[in-house]
């Protein structure tokens, strides 16, 4: 592991060009401090944990001093904000300061270090290009969640925070989050450069870089010219149906899915009014600014595919209109087929069946008709016997409100298909007197019931390896802010992030972790200023 003056920077991104950014210093912060650390994000770029420890640390990663070899920028890109093109847009408030190679056997790999709330860049329009306190714990937080879940995103390595007063809708203090990605390039890099057709060859250049840089497999089986963009731009097609799909299975919501907010690599990227899934709501709207419900949680897969079409768009000087329409046309397939993958994991269901779709469309009717706790249902659904008993049945009934005949029905089905899997055997002979018939029977019952035991168990703990007994929940994250901000206690951050970094496993003594909101925690709202 290495200290703080061993890491090697180098910024490939400038060697595009002054096209692709504007040069920029960060805004030094008076009298920082070390707010939350994050060793696992420091393992990545091979950073020793005990140099957060330094006073060098603050200085580098508060802006006050530069690491020698960084040289930083805001890059350039424009978007599609809530559907309208906004023609230049740009790192408003975060400055790259370059990139940290790591070898790891015969592969390299560069980590982008980026510091986000560090000042005023050309790009910054009406704003200050400051982060608050508030916001980078949300993004921290959410980040090392989303990683935990196997879901891809950007890493955070810490918080710097300060005295200075930023204002939002109220004064706020300042902060800086150092977020780390290979890649901070988005779908707005390649609108801009199309929009602005002066830049020649602004978006065969960029495109070329990503995938020299980051999509090396296809460079290596794909000869130069359009069908190395088109199968590029497929897997970036792919990528991105992956990631949604993940979203909707674990209940995300990202609140803001501009396409200056999706990433090249088909990471989560940008955690603004972002929420998880409480009470299941498909038409849930976790941001207060989208009054119109754009991004609402049952939109996001069709919101992916309309922000595919505006890069392909932007694309479609590097290829074909038959290519581009066969790269988009991969979305939909893969993200069902992902999609029906990870609830069969979250059902415990082994094997591929045509009837998937309609089983879990039902499940989700119920869930939505009984306003159940997405996470919670989940996890407490691999508990559900195949041999019904009252017990077991009440534990549904709690849940769900009330004893429900759709909630049967479901479970009939669900029953069947677990048992057609192989989940329960065992069949008695008719062959014998009825003396030993009746004792062969209480035999075979007795293995049945011990067999479906011991499956239950098996199948419980599968689905608990996919289904995450611990998720953000935006009132944990407002109690870990308003610790923060109000009494500069940190240890919430620090307990809330070692829960999220296993949220798998029971964590006896976390129980508080798993509990809904209640009273006021649920009118907790997020906006874009989040």
């Amino acid at each position: 592991m290495k200290r703080l003056e061993e890491l090697t920077f180098n910024n490939t991104y400038v060697k595009l060009g002054e096209a692709f950014f504007s040069r920029v210093l960060p805004t030094p912060m008076v009298d920082p401090v070390l707010i939350a650390f994050n060793p696992d994000a420091a393992r990545l770029i091979g950073l020793d944990s005990s140099e957060s420890s330094r006073p060098e640390f603050l200085q580098y990663f508060s802006g006050q001093k530069l690491f020698p070899g960084s040289d930083p920028i805001a890059m350039v890109y424009s978007g599609h904000q809530f559907g309208v093109r906004v023609p230049r847009l740009g790192d408003g408030r975060a400055i790259l300061l370059g990139e940290v190679a790591i070898e790891d056997g015969n592969r390299k790999t560069n980590w982008d270090l980026q510091l986000k709330g560090s000042g005023l860049t050309p790009y910054s329009r009406m704003g200050d290009g400051y982060a608050v306190l508030r916001s980078s714990i949300r993004e921290y937080l959410c980040g090392e969640a989303m990683h935990a879940l196997g879901i891809p995103t950007t890493r955070t390595l810490c918080i710097i925070g300060s005295e200075e007063k930023v204002f939002r809708e109220e004064t706020e203090s300042r902060a800086v989050i150092t977020r780390m990605a290979p890649s901070h390039v988005r779908f707005g890099s390649f609108e801009y450069f199309f929009q602005h057709p002066s830049q020649i060859g602004g978006v065969q250049k960029l495109a070329d870089y990503v995938i020299t840089e980051y999509y090396p497999e296809i460079e290596a089986a794909v000869e130069p010219g359009p069908e190395r963009y088109c199968a590029w731009f497929t897997e970036v097609t792919k990528r991105t149906a992956r990631l949604i799909a993940k979203w909707q299975a674990v209940g995300f919501s990202h609140g803001v899915m501009n396409t200056d907010n999706m990433s090249i690599l088909g990471l989560t990227l940008d955690y603004g009014p972002y929420g998880f899934m409480e009470e299941f709501d498909p038409a849930f709207v976790c941001n207060h600014s989208d009054e119109q419900g754009r991004y609402a949680f049952s939109q996001q897969p069709g919101i992916g595919l309309w922000n595919l079409n505006v890069l392909a768009h932007s694309l479609s000087t590097l290829m074909s209109r038959e290519q581009l329409v066969s790269a988009l046309e991969t979305y939909e397939p893969t993200f069902h087929e992902e999609y029906l993958k990870l609830f069969r994991a979250k059902l415990g269901l082994k094997q591929k069946q045509d009837g998937d779709a309609g089983l879990i469309a039902e499940l989700l009717k119920v869930m939505e008709e009984a306003h159940v706790d997405y996470s919670n249902f989940f996890r407490v659904l691999g508990r559900l016997k195949l041999e019904a008993d009252e017990a077991n049945e009440k534990i549904f009934s709690d849940l769900l409100g009330f004893p429900r005949q759709d909630w049967r029905q479901w479970t009939e089905l669900y029953r069947a298909r677990l048992r057609g899997e192989g989940e329960q055997s065992g069949q008695g002979s008719i062959n014998q007197s009825h003396d030993q018939n009746v004792t062969a029977q209480k035999a075979v019952n007795h293995s049945a019931a011990q067999n479906s035991s011991v499956q239950d168990l098996a199948r419980e703990k599968r689905m608990n390896l996919v289904n995450p007994k611990f998720v953000l929940r935006n009132h944990l994250a407002q109690r870990a802010i308003d610790a923060a901000v109000k009494n500069k206690d940190y240890s919430e951050i620090e307990r809330l992030f070692q829960v999220l970094r296993n949220p798998y496993d029971e964590q006896s003594g976390s129980e508080q972790y798993t509990l809904p909101p209640t009273g006021a925690e649920k009118n907790i709202q997020v906006s874009c200023s989040s």
